[in-house]
């Protein structure tokens, strides 16, 4: 019996092995498939091995790493970055698309429009993308500043005119806001490099800025875009809230009221869409927003002549020629290997005391857009630095017979802008102010040897001696300080 039991359990090990043989046969087998399946195959595994399990690594390291310079970078700034700016652009975009005002805003559009409202939602969207920016901390600190540090003091003097004791006691919750006047497209590079141990600067620019590959490096660096001539309501709208949010979240702003580049060198008067949806958006109760005024002042305005042109073709049209910008870069980049290049001249900036809008309000209760432009462009005038080459140009305007005469002027002109307290950054004495102000105007063959002005030179002076004239005027003594 035990033998039977024994030839049975023998049988039914055989039948077992026999069926697991037959079982992984086939999983053992040679199976062949086309070069370019296989190819396929390993791609697929790979990038599912890469997108499950290498990039989310990747990720977490560089996340940690970004976050700890990010906090060493918060750590030495007067203002640290805000969450507001460090936020994801898809997420943020989000957030103004379904923000209720711009919902509000898309159902009257829609209304207006007789379209379907997920067509005007669709249209918000796209103004949405077009002006959220996607900052990047890493760009703006360790490449943009640099490269506006070093740009900067190869074409300039980098002069400060004056910085108000009163801007180390602003409210670290309060929401800054530079005004700038508008003097040229370096402006940008100036101010990003001069406050960059303040905040990370958040600028509205315009169309310009929105041409490939331009426009990902400026929204790289924090811009966002506007559309200056637009006057679609919906855009408006959707500007006018993420302006606000940014505001009433304390995004460091700059901004350059003027709306455009000045075309006679003068400060001109304020444009209102961003001054009014800042103070439409303001509550008292909440978080303060502090206007810096900065004065702006050029030795040389490298777009003077397209300026010039612009201003007697009463037109906001620059015809700007790249084949003679490449020129005019190509000239003074040889120039400068073969060290004859010494710079445009001097650029100085003024920071004047801040204005709370908080307390503007409590004394001008019934303040309207206006009233405010009007107040921050008179401050800016104020805190516009004299340098020498307008201050020559304005002293020029007499029409002196000799060098004597032209010091003279030069000296009556200082003391006048002296009496007045205008924020000066001159070489010490009417000599020196002469000797760096006069040959630039020579070398660009703006003025004679005789000191009168060369034919078809006027437009150019007159550029530059307005910022002169215009400190002047402010204060009502023109008549007894200019002579013509």
């Amino acid at each position: 019996m035990a033998s039977v039991n024994s030839l049975h359990r023998g049988n039914f090990a055989g039948f077992a092995q026999a069926a697991r043989h037959a079982t992984l046969a086939p999983m053992l087998r040679t199976v062949a498939v086309p070069y370019w399946l296989l190819l396929l195959i390993l791609a697929f595994a790979t990038i599912t091995f890469l997108s499950h399990f290498f990039f989310p690594s990747v990720r977490w390291f560089f996340r940690k790493r970004a976050e700890r310079a990010l906090a060493r970078l918060n750590a030495r700034l007067d203002r640290p970055i805000d969450a507001f700016k460090l936020a994801r652009r898809q997420d943020m975009i989000a957030r103004l698309c379904y923000d209720p005002p711009v919902l509000e805003a898309v159902t009257d559009h829609a209304a207006e429009a007789g379209i379907p409202g997920s067509v005007a939602f669709e249209e918000a969207q796209g103004y949405a993308r077009e002006i959220v920016p996607g900052f990047s901390a890493t760009l703006y600190f360790g490449v943009a500043i640099k490269l506006a540090r070093a740009l900067t003091r190869v074409m300039y003097r980098v002069r400060i005119g004056k910085i108000d004791a009163e801007l180390a006691q602003i409210d670290t919750k309060a929401t800054v806001i530079f005004v700038i006047n508008h003097r040229s497209n370096m402006d940008y590079v100036l101010i990003t490099w001069l406050v960059a141990g303040r905040s990370a600067i958040s600028y509205a620019v315009g169309e310009w800025a929105r041409i490939w590959p331009m426009s990902a490096l400026i929204r790289a660096m924090g811009a966002y875009f506007i559309r200056r001539s637009s006057r679609n309501t919906l855009y408006r709208r959707v500007l006018a809230r993420y302006v606000q949010m940014a505001t009433a979240d304390g995004t460091t702003q700059a901004i350059f009221p003027e709306g455009g580049l000045s075309l006679d060198g003068r400060v001109g008067s304020a444009k209102m869409g961003l001054i009014s949806y800042i103070l439409a958006g303001f509550r008292p109760e909440g978080r303060d927003v502090v206007f810096v005024p900065v004065g702006l002042g050029y030795d040389r305005v490298l777009e003077d002549r397209i300026l010039t042109q612009a201003a007697a073709e009463d037109s906001r049209r620059f015809r700007a020629s790249l084949l003679k910008i490449a020129g005019f870069t190509l000239r003074n980049l040889w120039r400068k290997c073969r060290g004859r290049f010494k710079g445009f001249g001097s650029l100085a900036a003024g920071f004047g005391a801040p204005i709370s809008l908080r307390a503007f309000l409590a004394m001008h209760p019934d303040a309207t857009p206006e009233a405010l432009g009007h107040h921050l462009m008179r401050r800016i005038e104020q805190v516009v630095p004299v340098l020498p080459v307008p201050l020559v140009a304005a002293a020029l305007a007499a029409a002196p017979a000799d060098r004597e005469s032209l010091l003279a002027e030069v000296t009556r002109l200082t003391a006048a802008l002296q009496t007045i307290g205008a924020v000066l950054k001159l070489p010490l004495g009417a000599e020196a102010v002469l000797a760096e102000g006069l040959p630039p105007l020579m070398a660009r063959s703006l003025v004679q040897e005789n000191l009168q002005p060369s034919a078809g030179s006027a437009a150019l002076l007159s550029f530059y001696a307005a910022a002169i004239w215009q400190r002047l005027e402010q204060e009502g003594g023109i008549a007894a300080t200019r002579r013509t």
